[in-house]
């Protein structure tokens, strides 16, 4: 049977801890594996006194009953239940409020949507019936609040739900665990951070209608102040998501790196620009999802990165796992390249400029186009940042940790110059909106809306700058043409 954890909360709740407790349906003892833990949030009254008495007249109901020496507050409580699910080895854990604002009776159906839907996170919903949160006697002015923040929430993160603000919820211990829960505030925004923990690493929410009830018991929540917090919340992440701001608890596992198809991007606009049956070298490859759509239409392509798998190989029969601050001109094979990418890869050299003049020097790359994308450093945002004083490495975006040479409009136009390139092609390139918000109709806007800047302002507005650049011919290049062409007028002469 499932191990499940009933975690109630609870902070001066002496008149209605045992009711709620006693409420749990008998069935889920049955049912599954199951244990109530009770932690009281350093209340001033007797709320630990009632809940230790509580666990007389339940004979065979696990019961733990603890008490914090001092208040951590809403979502510090949490992270002891969630922490306390982790190391006793759960599989589901129930949060339940000890005030009795929400129906006990209705946790076997958070606990089946769970497990029947293979859902990572099942939420109580007020919302998803209309009208009867209002019916239940919740406040219009919560209401119309709780409206208003889940519609911006929704837009900014992508998701669909009805509500964002329900304390009543179940989490999978294998979902908590690929998240950073324990970095969350302490305050009740820990409901909201958690969800976009949750959005960020990819794991699935479910929710379930429950009734509505509101009695006599003591909101603690300042709702002003909860509003705010909500707001800041959703908006770092949504930067976090970006590359424009980095905050740990938004960290997830796996790759950082994402490919950037189906809209205005490094990814595409380079994609747009390769012709098909074109020979191509990839430079700093990276995942495979990144590449696949060139190497489809591309007559013949060499993947080149320091991490080559097994997926690569099925991409192309030509691959080279090596160093790119150490790749040389005998590295790349006898056959000239039509086409040259390197999509966000400069960044992360240790001399990009050493780096372009060796490539320029190589006999098989002398006739091609190479298609640069890198990040703009004062990018309007990172420009708020920098006059805020805030200043986030994290682990992708304009300030990735791994970057260590930071480009501007000019110093990159500079740099290509000055290693002997042409530029063909230079123009910015708007935020990856879809990324961090998903294909929608504001992802869309704020596309358009960043084109639209980067009119008027490239320097300002680029997110990234795209440029097309061509290799001059070397000195030494031009010294084997003299020669070439004296001996051949020296024989036309002679002939």
């Amino acid at each position: 049977m499932p191990r499940v954890l009933i975690f109630v909360v609870a902070y001066n709740a002496q008149s209605t801890l045992q009711a709620v407790i006693r409420r749990i349906p008998r069935k889920i003892f049955e049912e599954f594996e199951a244990e109530v833990l009770v932690i009281d949030d350093g209340s001033t009254d007797s709320t630990f006194e009632v809940g230790i008495q509580i666990s007389e007249p339940f004979p065979g109901v696990p019961l733990k009953v603890l008490k914090n020496p001092s208040n951590l507050g809403y979502g510090g409580n949490q992270k002891l239940g969630y922490r306390y699910a982790i190391r006793e080895g759960f599989d589901y854990v129930v949060l339940l409020h000890g005030d009795g604002q929400y129906a006990p009776e209705e946790m076997p159906r958070l606990l089946h949507a769970a497990i029947d839907g293979k859902a990572d996170a099942v939420f109580g919903s007020r919302m998803l019936n209309s009208g009867e949160a209002l019916k239940g006697g919740m406040p219009l002015y919560k209401y119309v609040g709780n409206r208003i923040l889940t519609t911006f929430q929704n837009r900014i993160t992508g998701l669909k739900l009805s509500e964002w603000h329900s304390g009543y919820r179940l989490y999978s211990v294998k979902a908590l665990k690929k998240i950073a829960f324990e970095r969350n505030s302490n305050d009740f925004d820990f409901d909201t951070e958690i969800i976009l923990q949750l959005r960020m690493a990819g794991c699935g929410i479910q929710e379930v209608a429950i009734p509505t009830y509101y009695g006599d018991e003591i909101c603690h929540v300042n709702g002003l102040r909860y509003a705010l917090q909500v707001v800041h919340a959703t908006v770092m992440a949504g930067l976090s998501r970006l590359g424009i701001f980095h905050d740990e608890k938004y960290a997830t596992q796996g790759s950082p790196y994402r490919s950037k198809f189906g809209y205005a991007s490094s990814h595409q606009m380079a994609l747009d620009a390769v012709q098909p049956g074109e020979r191509l070298l990839i430079l700093g490859c990276g995942p495979v999802e990144t590449v696949a759509p060139f190497a489809e239409i591309a007559e013949d392509t060499l993947l080149v990165d320091l991490e080559i798998t097994g997926q690569h190989l099925l991409l192309s029969r030509n691959v080279l796992q090596a160093d790119l601050n150490a790749i040389g001109e005998d590295d790349l094979g006898n056959q000239p390249f039509d086409t040259v990418l390197l999509l966000d890869v400069i960044e992360h050299l240790r001399d990009p400029a050493a780096f372009l003049s060796t490539l320029r020097k190589c006999r098989q790359l002398r006739n091609a186009r190479f298609i640069v994308t890198t990040p703009n450093v004062v990018f309007a945002p990172i420009r708020v940042m920098f006059a805020l004083g805030q200043f986030n490495y994290g682990p992708r975006g304009i300030l990735d940790k791994t970057h260590t040479r930071l480009f501007t409009w000019g110093s990159l136009r500079r740099m290509v110059r000055q290693e002997g390139f042409d530029i063909s092609a230079f123009r910015g390139i708007p935020g990856p909106f879809p990324l961090a918000l998903g294909h929608g109709l504001a992802s869309s806007l704020l596309l358009q809306l960043n084109s639209l800047a980067i009119t008027l302002m490239p320097r300002t507005f680029s997110y990234q700058l795209f440029c097309e650049i061509t290799p001059q011919a070397t000195v030494e290049n031009l010294l084997e043409a003299a020669e070439t062409h004296s001996l051949e007028l020296c024989e036309l002469m002679t002939a």
